[in-house]
């Protein structure tokens, strides 16, 4: 695994550590630069081939949070990664709620 994809990894490991420390996380990118300059913005919608393409951007990493998953979606040069994780809480509550039992009805 290249530093590209461990990077990414290491930004949801991140994201999933930070995840219980606010009710309301902000999604945020990051961009490098070709120098290895780092630009974080928090809340962009932009695609991220198009903050590529402004910024001169040479690696960006997106992480967002929705529907219960952490999502680290990379782009580097022709490399690009999608990582995906279930939120911590929404483990724990489906972890306590026990294991779901189904009943037939009696004939």
């Amino acid at each position: 695994m290249g530093p590209f994809l461990q990077d990414a990894e290491s930004l949801l490991n991140a994201a999933q550590n930070a995840a219980g420390a606010t009710a309301n996380p902000t999604d945020f990118t990051i961009l490098i630069s070709p120098e290895g300059g780092i630009h974080m913005l928090a809340e962009s919608d932009w695609p991220l081939a198009s903050l590529e393409s402004h910024y001169g951007a040479r690696t960006l990493y997106r992480v967002s949070q929705a529907s219960g998953r952490i999502t680290v979606e990379g782009r580097s040069g022709l490399a690009r990664c999608r990582l995906q994780a279930e939120h911590p809480q929404a483990v724990a509550r489906r972890l306590l709620a026990g294991p779901v039992l189904h009943f037939s009805p009696a004939r």
